[in-house]
């Protein structure tokens, strides 16, 4: 059984800047499935997060509720 991890050890994970894997949920409720990405600005007031996908160079805006899971690990709130 995989060990799930808090919303705050998630945050240490990808401030960490090294390369995660994370899946968040979309606002039409699909999945999104990103690889290799690391967390380039974070706005804790906002709850926004810059993730860079290192394979393509894009940047996406993610909120850090909706990241439920990170290198395979369930996030917990």
């Amino acid at each position: 059984m995989a060990r799930s991890i808090d919303i705050s050890t998630a945050r240490h994970i990808l401030n960490s800047g090294d390369p995660v894997d994370i899946s968040v949920w979309k606002s039409d409720g699909s999945i999104l499935e990103l690889r290799n990405v690391i967390s380039i600005r974070y706005d804790f007031y906002g709850g926004w997060r810059n993730v860079k996908i290192l394979a393509s160079g894009e940047c996406r805006k993610l909120r850090d509720i909706c990241i439920f899971r990170v290198n395979d690990c369930p996030v917990f709130l």
